[in-house]
């Protein structure tokens, strides 16, 4: 019959044996032994069970951090107002056409200093976004500047109702005024926010000094747009957390310093009607041609640090942006209109022709669709055009109007542009990158040139006819109308020409997405502009963090480890029961040992006195 032997470095007591003859206990050990492996069985599930609990709660709470930025946008809940540790923000953009109010919140920064506020929105109790707009731009009252606060009112009267009363004084207040204000004389801008610096504070609690209102440059507004949309994506968020890209970067000021790596940000691509906007990281250290090139680049490229802490380089950042006049979708086809008015002009002068004289001798124009006809009228000229409908020769002719320089790092108008790492960085295009993929051609989101290229050479293949049946017929977006139909094609040919030979994307750049909206939210630059403007807050929060002692601290550290704390107490009275029971066997089994050891003795006693007698 086999006997199984188990012993190991413990005392012999607990050294036990398995016979499978016969097991009158299990495993035929001694109570004592029982009580051990118990315990030992009884610790390790307990360990177990803690390690599973703090994996799942680090778990989440690890990925409830990654996710802040991307869940806060989708948020759509109404601000509660009611909450004492909310705070409120306004930003007023002055823009050309009308001035729009923006009311921002945040609630009290979580003392980290390398985190940023958490700023969003503010909505009211039908849960939409407490935003107001007011017509005509504010750069209409050049001639009466004294009415400036007049026309402000509605919009702070508007604020001052959704903000709570209790907050107004702590509530900053900036009123930053863009493309109207720019183009009046420095005398009529003064005068005009002169007048908001003075009657502002007579009505209004908010808080606001002379330096809260100002007219922004075009590169100050590019820089904004530039933070609002990283913000959004989440960019700013430095977690590791594998999900997202990221880059070196050498830190402006620090070129002794080893690189960082931090999540990489996006760039922006903006074309509107007028303008084309470009601006993007410049995380490598950037080396000039020549002195010339070094001073234009200065104007260019801005250094700032979204931080609280001055000293702290996480989130220090160099972005390039430009703003490029007269290259937007509108304004370019003016331009080449009135190109073809002068040549045609001119060649008709000297030929002797009468092309684009009349609608049966039309001039044929590669930018239209197919047999679109068309009146283009200046300075008192009238040529009649033609659609050919040919994408690429529309791209050629109009090439020249990108004023394309042969030097290097050079994009549109031979303005200066810091080198892309095109294979690892990513683009957004907003406004007509967005409408011209998307309206008509629905091809909207991620970028593909070939895909984009056939779509737009088809389009302005097909006959006039066929598209306005279309467009009838609803197939094509709900923005499009007739002016999208009309000019789609050259407004295709357009942004491929600026996209890849003005700004030198390659044709197999992959990492372009065209869109209106961020995670469902149009993102204005105001949002970038709060950020900006509060980044210092968090300090307040920091300190009142600090001064809190270690009191505080080690309730906290307690707090958070509480469960440690029960999970010894608990193994402490276990094992003190244990011990306890074994302690009170211990003293049974001795006291029937010595009743024995009596008995034992009275027999033999016994036993010795009857021998004797006998």
């Amino acid at each position: 019959m086999g006997r199984l032997c188990i012993s190991c470095l413990f005392p012999a007591s607990w050294h036990f044996s398995v016979s499978p003859a016969a097991c009158p206990r299990p495993l035929n050990t001694t109570f004592r032994q029982l009580v051990v492996i118990a315990f030992f069985t009884l610790t390790i599930f307990l360990l177990y069970i803690l390690l599973v609990f703090d994996r799942n709660r680090w778990g989440r709470l690890y990925k409830d951090k990654g996710n802040r930025y991307s869940t806060k946008v989708t948020d759509t809940e109404a601000t509660d107002v009611n909450n004492p540790y909310l705070n409120y923000g306004i930003v007023i953009d002055c823009g050309s056409s009308g001035s729009r109010l923006f009311v921002y919140c945040w609630p009290r920064h979580n003392g980290n200093p390398h985190d940023l506020l958490d700023i969003k929105q503010m909505r009211d109790i039908n849960r939409q976004p407490v935003v107001m707009k007011i017509k005509p731009g504010i750069s209409e009252l050049a001639t009466s500047p004294e009415k400036a606060s007049d026309y402000i009112t509605p919009l702070l009267t508007f604020a001052a109702e959704n903000i709570p009363p209790s907050k107004h004084k702590e509530t900053p207040l900036y009123i930053m005024c863009t493309a109207g204000m720019r183009i009046l004389p420095e005398n009529q801008q003064s005068a005009i926010l002169e007048d908001l610096r003075t009657d502002i504070p007579l009505h209004f609690d908010f808080l606001f000094s002379d330096s809260h209102t100002e007219v922004i440059s075009g590169k100050q507004e590019g820089v904004y747009a530039w933070i609002g949309i990283n913000f959004v994506l989440g960019r700013f968020n430095h977690i590791n957390d594998g999900e997202h890209a990221v880059v070196e970067v050498n830190m402006p000021g620090t070129a002794t310093q080893e690189a960082i790596v931090r999540k990489r940000t996006a760039g922006v691509l903006d074309m509107g009607g007028v303008s084309t906007q470009l601006a993007y990281e410049v995380p490598q250290t950037v080396s000039f041609a020549s002195s010339q090139q070094e001073e234009v680049a200065k104007n260019l490229l801005a250094e700032f640090n979204l931080g609280c802490d001055a000293h702290q380089t996480e989130h220090v950042y160099r972005v390039y942006v430009t703003t490029f006049l007269g290259f937007g979708g509108n304004a370019a086809r003016q331009r080449y209109e009135e190109h073809i008015v002068s040549k045609t002009v001119l060649a008709n002068s000297l030929l002797g022709k009468k092309t684009g004289l009349t609608e049966d001798m039309p001039y044929l124009d590669p930018c239209l669709p197919v047999d679109f006809l068309d009146t283009i009228r200046q300075d008192g000229h009238t040529v009649y055009v033609k659609g050919l409908g040919d994408f690429d020769r529309c791209r050629q002719v109009i090439d020249p109007f990108l004023n394309k320089t042969n030097g290097t790092s050079t994009s549109l108008n031979g303005v200066y542009q810091p080198p892309i790492d095109y294979h690892n960085s990513e683009f957004y295009g907003f406004s007509e990158f967005f409408y011209c993929t998307e309206d008509v051609l629905r091809m909207g989101g991620d970028y593909n040139v070939a895909k984009f290229s056939k779509a737009a050479k088809d389009y302005c293949a097909a006959k006039w006819t066929l598209l306005k049946e279309r467009f009838d017929r609803g197939l094509y977006s709900s923005h499009a109308d007739l002016h999208r139909l009309k000019y789609q094609c050259f407004k295709s040919a357009w942004m491929f020409e600026v996209l890849h030979t003005g700004f030198s994307f390659p044709a197999n750049y992959s990492n372009l997405k065209t869109a209106q909206l961020v995670y469902e939210k149009e993102v204005q630059w105001t949002l970038g502009a709060i950020l900006y403007k509060t980044r210092y807050l968090p300090l307040r929060d920091i300190q009142q963090e600090n001064f809190k002692g270690n009191h505080t601290h080690w309730r906290g550290f307690t707090f958070v480890y509480n469960h440690y704390l029960f999970f010894v107490c608990f193994l402490v009275v276990v094992l003190s029961i244990l011990l306890y029971l074994l302690r009170l066997r211990r003293i049974h089994r001795r006291a029937a040992q010595h009743s024995l050891s009596s008995a034992a003795i009275w027999i033999e006693e016994g036993g010795a006195a009857q021998l004797t007698e006998s």
